[in-house]
């Protein structure tokens, strides 16, 4: 347990305030919005995201939908079992590094893990395949648990843990400093994108996703 705590102390970087680039935009002068939601195609799936499994399509783009709420727009992910990304993200993950996001579960069938997932690709391997750290709410690990990836699966690092529903839960990751240590390297200079999964039989929302500054 100690040991969880003290990884989570290295590896996840609180910020005082959140401000929310082309893939990217400013806001307020100190942040980068990479991803508001705010563009959907006709059948609601997210504009300029793509599937990770070209074969199932169809289902991917009914379980994805760009939804508002009060005026605030998020991604609405209902039993989806796969993963969706963005791509040339105009992003400096070392400039910017600091991810933030919020997501809020509302249903959550035992068995599942994770529940869903973030992934920051901060670089690409010799073969250009994504290099990325897997940010993780799970239902049963405690939030700090640090899983190692193999050759083809990212490092999961838990940062929201139980089966809370209806409740929105505010993420903030030092993606930098997360890739440095996990993956013993700097990241590119440009961040290769960001990916969101969500878990079978699962339902949730996730929120807009912000680069912040160190400070």
């Amino acid at each position: 347990m100690m040991l969880n705590v003290l990884i989570r102390a290295m590896l996840v970087v609180g910020v005082a305030s959140v401000a929310l680039m082309p893939g990217a935009s400013w806001a307020q002068g100190q942040g980068l919005v990479l991803e508001d939601f705010a563009a959907k195609e006709a059948d609601g799936f997210p504009s300029l995201w793509e599937h990770e499994n070209q074969r199932s399509q169809s289902k991917g783009r009914e379980a994805y939908k760009v939804q508002s709420e009060n005026g605030e727009n998020f991604l609405s992910a209902k039993d989806a079992g796969q993963r969706i990304k963005k791509k040339k993200i105009d992003w400096d993950p070392k400039a910017y590094p600091v991810l933030t996001w919020r997501w809020r579960l509302l249903k959550a069938p035992t068995g599942t893990e994770p529940l869903a997932a973030i992934y920051a690709s901060l670089d690409t391997d010799l073969l250009f395949i994504p290099v990325f750290t897997k940010y993780v709410w799970s239902a049963t690990k405690p939030e700090g648990t640090l899983t190692e990836g193999g050759m083809f699966s990212g490092s999961e690092l838990v940062v929201q843990s139980g089966t809370q529903v209806g409740e929105w839960f505010e993420e903030r990751v030092n993606v930098y400093e997360d890739f440095k240590k996990i993956h013993q390297h700097e990241p590119a200079q440009k961040a290769w994108g960001i990916s969101i999964v969500a878990g079978s039989g699962v339902e949730i929302d996730f929120g807009p996703l912000t680069a912040l500054p160190a400070k």
